[in-house]
């Protein structure tokens, strides 16, 4: 079976266990690292900028603690369990923080309607968490192997930490506290992937034997810490997968709902800039020079076709948006954004 030594799990303790002193080099570096990490990704999200979100999380630090929870509950230290919880807790709200900074500062007039950083990060699905056990795979293979180590900045690319808590901050700002929420949702999946595959790995590289030969303390390790990790997968399988049936339905709703939409704007001959769905809404954008399409008949339109249950959201050019409830044969105008 494989295995580690005392010396790699000195290391492994070493890189993972962050220090109790705030002025500590691994405590400073972690803060340190984190807030700029939060900074970069905010500014990456805001900018829409792939590059930049991608240097944030080759920066960002927050796997450290999530592993080390991995190495504690394996090694039955409570007490680093309780702090490596805590950090990963208190470094969540100081990304999300700074998020709300940002927002407020350079919060756009679409609430980030038309941010692909952010539409990707709003409807995590079951396939997200699959690939985060992968990933988190990686990274604690990575660990007890100091010869694959330079996989780890591909390990920090995969997995998605910082990005999506920057995400959460951003859409308060702009009350869209659902997509908040569901950006959180993918932050907690692969919170949940890494600590439970790490804990896997640190148990069948027998991380625990060669700690109690490296002289460290090691407790008791009960069944019930598997099946709390695992326990803790299921429930948030709950909702991905909830997610995951939800975003096929809009997307079969968008595809019905687009040849109405374009043959609705052909006929005003305004150009249809995108049909998609979100959470059962129909949403439009179209292009073009007054008189603009009336958006009744497009509402007409989707109830003549089997979609009377999906509202309608038109955004027209200028910033203008046609809300059509659904069951209603009436709509109406609202600034871009607003609720």
């Amino acid at each position: 079976m494989a295995s580690v030594d005392a010396v790699a799990v000195r290391r492994m303790t070493d890189t993972l266990f962050i220090e109790r002193a705030p002025r500590s080099p691994s405590s400073t570096r972690f803060w340190g690292l984190l807030v700029l990490a939060a900074v970069i990704a905010g500014t990456g999200v805001v900018g829409d900028s792939t590059a930049t979100v991608i240097g944030a999380m080759i920066v960002a630090p927050l796997m450290t603690p999530i592993l080390g929870g991995a190495l504690a509950l394996v090694l039955a230290d409570r007490s680093q369990v309780v702090r490596c919880a805590l950090l990963v807790l208190g470094g969540a709200l100081a990304v999300i923080a700074v998020g709300i900074l940002l927002g407020w500062i350079v919060s756009p007039p679409d609430a980030f309607s038309s941010n692909t950083q952010v539409s990707s990060r709003i409807s995590p699905r079951l396939v997200d968490l699959l690939g985060a056990l992968a990933t988190g795979t990686v990274g604690a293979f990575a660990l007890v192997r100091a010869d694959i180590s330079d996989t780890l900045p591909g390990v920090a690319i995969a997995i998605s930490l910082v990005p999506p808590l920057s995400v959460t901050g951003l859409l308060v700002t702009v009350g869209r506290y659902h997509d908040a929420s569901e950006s959180a949702l993918l932050f907690a999946t692969n919170v949940a992937a890494i600590l439970a595959t790490g804990t896997v790995v640190f148990l069948v590289y027998g991380t625990r034997g060669a700690a109690q030969a490296a002289g460290l303390h090691v407790g008791r390790f009960r069944g019930r810490t598997l099946f709390a990790v695992g326990a803790v997968l299921l429930l948030i399988a709950v909702p991905l997968t909830t997610g995951t049936i939800a975003v096929a339905e809009d997307r079969a709703l968008a595809a019905d709902a687009r040849p109405l939409a374009e043959k609705w704007a052909s006929a005003g001959k305004w150009q249809l800039a995108s049909v998609e769905a979100r959470d059962g809404v129909v949403v439009v954008g179209v292009l073009g020079l007054p008189p603009q399409p009336v958006p009744a008949r497009l509402r007409s339109a989707l109830d003549r076709h089997g979609m009377r249950a999906a509202d309608l959201e038109i955004h027209l050019v200028g910033g203008r948006t046609h809300w059509c409830p659904a069951d209603t044969d009436t709509c109406t105008v609202r600034e871009a954004g607003s609720g």
